[in-house]
């Protein structure tokens, strides 16, 4: 079959692999019917995920339908269209427990696929811990509709529970690219009174304005973004603020605009490490929340999805097909066509 492999620091191929069998009796083996590319395989890529193995067949944000099954397992059956969580977990451990799936202390735990374990850009994927790791994708949801359940909604999902956004607040995102718009898109759901989209890329905020998921949008490049945070918020700054952009001062933007007492939410994976100067912080009394995605709550998720209350698939602005794939890492990695995600058809 034909898969994406990390061959180690800089260096990506789609080469032939041999068809995954199951492992363990709670596998499955799902064949790959849309796969996309996540700004987290381009962090393996570039060598800012050390727990990365090269030869591993890259890619956690897929659907497919159930090919094979463990005899462990008893929620799905062959056949099945399903979306795949980013996580593989036990269920079992102190912190699966506490649905915390991002510390699963199993040697597969965690974020697994497409990192430690080969994932989803692929023809075919063995998911560990299939009744925890599948979703099953209900009729009237397409392909489309449902790829992003297990990973950049979950995202957003997650990230708007950290902000502990109430009705009526103003909620700040910072980074209007896929990840900040899930956000943006979970956000919603909290009835916020209003919602920021912080971004250097005019195109993505108009997109974020157009699809209704921003009510205000700013451009560090020329907005002062804590003076106009401020003036919407009659001078204390955001309730809650969500940064998913990882850059080189958004840090610092996200407790800058944060009002005394709020919850930053650091939803961004960062390739350098940040600055916490607490003695300017002192007074502020902020709230930090950092850390992976915890996607234990993909059921859900799906149920807001045939209920039309999350709808991802704006993100989509191309398609092609697995053979093509390494064309749409040169465009996804370098920004071209003022892209945003690519879905894959395998």
């Amino acid at each position: 079959m034909k898969a994406v492999v990390y061959e180690g620091k800089g260096r990506l191929a789609l080469k032939e692999r041999p068809v995954p069998v199951l492992q363990e009796a709670t596998d499955a083996i799902i064949r790959v019917t849309l796969t996309s590319i996540c700004s987290s395989d381009i962090h393996i890529k570039h060598g800012a995920v050390p727990r990365a193995v090269p030869g591993t067949v890259l890619g956690h944000e897929f659907v497919g339908v159930v090919e094979q099954i463990g005899e462990g397992v008893r929620h799905f059956r062959k056949g099945d269209r399903v979306a795949v969580n980013v996580e593989t977990f036990c269920g079992q451990c102190f912190f699966c427990k506490r649905g915390y799936v991002n510390n699963c202390t199993d040697a597969n735990g965690g974020w697994a696929l497409g990192c430690r374990i080969d994932g989803g850009q692929a023809e075919y994927v063995r998911v560990p811990f299939a009744d925890n790791g599948l979703t099953l994708i209900p009729d009237g949801v397409s392909d489309e509709a449902a790829l992003f359940t297990g990973d950049l909604l979950s995202t957003g999902y997650w990230g708007a529970s950290l902000a502990e956004i109430c009705p009526g607040d103003t909620a700040a995102v910072i980074g209007a690219g896929p990840t900040g718009l899930c956000c943006m898109m979970c956000a919603r759901l909290y009835q916020p009174g209003r919602i920021i989209a912080i971004d250097v890329d005019d195109s993505r905020l108009e997109l974020a304005k157009r699809e209704g998921l921003a009510d205000v949008t700013l451009n560090p490049l020329r907005d002062d973004v804590e003076r106009e945070v401020r003036a919407l918020t009659e001078g204390r700054g955001a309730d809650a603020v969500l940064e998913a952009a990882g850059g080189r001062d958004t840090f610092r933007m996200a407790w800058r605009i944060a009002r005394p007492n709020a919850v930053a939410a650091v939803i961004a994976m960062y390739e350098e490490p940040q600055i916490l100067p607490l003695p300017d912080m002192y007074g502020k009394n902020l709230i930090f929340k950092t850390g992976g995605v915890d996607a234990s709550s993909c059921g859900k998720i799906m149920e807001l999805i045939a209920q039309r209350k999350l709808d991802a698939r704006c993100l989509i602005t191309h398609r092609t097909d697995l053979e093509h794939i390494m064309e749409a890492y040169d465009l996804f990695e370098n920004k071209r066509d003022h892209v945003v995600k690519v879905a894959m058809r395998v």
